[in-house]
C-alpha cells in the first residue's frame, strides 16, 4: 500500500470505527456493566468483544493480506510479528474503566503501523460521535457526527497556566513530581486516548504518561497528535516505536505541542 493510498483509506477506516462505536453504544445503553478480569487484571466487557469482532472482520475485508493486532485478539508471538512490514493495531474499546463508570470518556482506536511508526490513525468517541483522524506528514482532522472533517493543529505556544492532561484512572507520584516542577498549571483528568486528542486539537499543551500503557492504547492517537504538529517521544527524546520488542508495553513517554519548551527536562 503506497502513501498515496492512505488519504483514500482514512474515511473507510473512520466508517469502521463509527460502526464499532455504534455497537458499543448498544451495550452502553442497555446498562450492562458485567465485566470479567483479564490476565492483567483489566476489565473486559461485552462491548469490547462486539467492537473487536466488528473491526477485525471489516479490516480483513478492507485489506485481506494485512495482519490485524487487537487487544482482544489471540496473542501473536514476536517471532511472527517481527516479520510484519505493516499491520493494523486496534484497541476496540480504550477506556473500559471509563465505560463501566459511564463517564463517556472511552474511544475506539484503529491505527495502521508501518516501519515501527503509526502512519494512519482514527480515534472515535462513541458518546459524542466525534472522530479524530490523522495522517502524519499530511494533516489531522476532527469530525463531529456527519459534518465534514475540520482540520486541527496543536497550539504552538503553551498557555499560561500550562494545560496538562493526565489519566483519570492512573495518576501517580511521578506525575505529581512533574507538576511540582512545572510552575503554574491547570490539570485536566481525562480517560483513554482522548488525552492525545486534546493536545492535537489545541485544547491542551502536554500529556506526560509516567505509567504503563500498551501499544494498542496509543498508536491511533499518536498518529493524530503527530499529524497535528505534536511530538510523541520517550523520556530520552526518542520517538515512541511500535512492534520492535517482544512485549507490547510502551516505555514512559510525553506528548507535547510547544517545541520551544524543554518538557523532557521536567521529567528527568
Amino acid at each position: 500500500m503506497s502513501a498515496v493510498a492512505l488519504p483514500a483509506l482514512l474515511p473507510r477506516v473512520s466508517a469502521i470505527a463509527r460502526r464499532a462505536g455504534a455497537a458499543i453504544l448498544e451495550v452502553y445503553a442497555s446498562g450492562d456493566r458485567a465485566a470479567r478480569s483479564k490476565d492483567d487484571a483489566s476489565p473486559l466487557t461485552a462491548a469490547d468483544l462486539r467492537s473487536h469482532r466488528l473491526i477485525v472482520a471489516a479490516l480483513r475485508e478492507l485489506t485481506p493480506d494485512m495482519p490485524v493486532l487487537s487487544e482482544e485478539g489471540a496473542a501473536t508471538p514476536y517471532s511472527e510479528r517481527a516479520t510484519w512490514r505493516r499491520y493494523w493495531l486496534v484497541d476496540p474499546l480504550d477506556g473500559t474503566r471509563e465505560f463501566l463508570a459511564r463517564n463517556g470518556q472511552f474511544t475506539v482506536n484503529i491505527a495502521l503501523v508501518e516501519a515501527h511508526a503509526p502512519v494512519l490513525g482514527v480515534v472515535h468517541v462513541p458518546v459524542s460521535d466525534v472522530t479524530y483522524q490523522g495522517l502524519p506528514g499530511v494533516g489531522a482532522w476532527r469530525q463531529a457526527g456527519a459534518a465534514p472533517p475540520e482540520p486541527i493543529h496543536v497550539q504552538a505556544r503553551a498557555a499560561d497556566p500550562v494545560r496538562v492532561v493526565g489519566s483519570r484512572s492512573h495518576r501517580g507520584d511521578s506525575l505529581d513530581a512533574f507538576l511540582g516542577r512545572l510552575g503554574a498549571f491547570e490539570l485536566k483528568p481525562i480517560g483513554s486516548s482522548l488525552k492525545f486528542c486534546l493536545v492535537a486539537e489545541g485544547s491542551a499543551d502536554v500529556y506526560p504518561r509516567l505509567g504503563p500503557t500498551s501499544e494498542w492504547d496509543t498508536a491511533a492517537a499518536h498518529a493524530v497528535a503527530a499529524a497535528a504538529g505534536g511530538a510523541v517521544v520517550q523520556l530520552g527524546g526518542e520517538p515512541l516505536r511500535y512492534n520492535d520488542k517482544a512485549e507490547l508495553i510502551n516505555p514512559f513517554f510525553v506528548v507535547y505541542a510547544d517545541r520551544g519548551r524543554d518538557w523532557l527536562a521536567l521529567l528527568r
